[in-house]
């Protein structure tokens, strides 16, 4: 099938792994994928500076964090998140334990679900999700009703504090965005574009080159599926 037949068809996709759907398009040649890759995150929390920076988050607030995970022998499982992984992680867990069968790092950040539930609560229609695949919210339309921020299923939202650097925000809603002011403009988001080890994967979903897409070939586990939101993000677990 050509591309142009590809698309015309509202390209519904399912790639390739387990079944994963992947792609709903309309008519564009863009729909935008992330994968957090959990074999090579070292939680050194350059990506959660990169993104206060880029997005002038406020202090205490966070558009992406990382949490860390330690599975005893015993099947317990420890998650801890110092100041939300954005200065880094001590070598070891807070407690003093010697039956740790195996640790790693977990980035979140907005999964920008197919089915949000922040799209569908907001009464206003400030929260909305793009043709290629981006849950946005107008900051003019928003009045901080604070609906969408409840109906995440995920904690990816808050209300913009006043301590915040723009003032024009105050009271509305912030969030992950993918860095889409960057990603219009072929850039990569900031969290993706300092990460040292390459864990977090962003590209052009229907390119079959991109990297991204290639990691759609793998065995992926999305956030929390039982949530039904349908999030456009996955985690590769090796």
């Amino acid at each position: 099938m050509r591309r142009r037949e590809f698309i015309s068809l509202g390209l519904k996709a399912a790639a390739v792994a387990g079944g994963i759907s992947v792609i709903s398009v309309l008519s564009q040649n863009k729909y935008w994928g992330f994968v957090v890759d959990l074999t090579r995150c070292i939680g050194c929390g350059k990506c959660v500076q990169a993104c206060r920076e880029e997005n002038k988050v406020p202090e205490g607030f966070y558009r992406t964090w990382v949490e860390r995970y330690a599975v005893t022998e015993d099947g317990r499982v420890m998650v801890d998140s110092p100041k939300m992984g954005e200065e880094g992680y001590t070598p070891y867990p807070p407690e003093d334990l010697s039956n740790i069968k195996r640790g790693y790092f977990v980035p979140k950040l907005c999964n920008q679900c197919k089915d949000a539930p922040c799209v569908a609560v907001c009464p206003v229609g400030a929260t909305y999700l793009t043709d290629d695949g981006v849950v946005l919210v107008d900051y003019e339309k928003c009045i901080g009703c604070g609906y969408c921020v409840s109906a995440c299923p995920y904690g990816a939202r808050y209300i913009y504090p006043e301590n915040g650097e723009n003032k024009a925000m105050v009271g509305k809603v912030d969030k992950c965005t993918w860095c889409y002011h960057r990603i219009v403009r072929g850039l990569e988001p900031a969290c993706v574009y300092v990460c040292p080890t390459k864990a977090r994967v962003f590209g052009n979903l229907l390119d079959p080159n991109s990297e991204v897409r290639k990691y759609y070939r793998l065995k992926l586990k999305p956030p929390r599926p039982e949530t039904g939101a349908n999030p456009n993000l996955y985690y590769y677990l090796g």
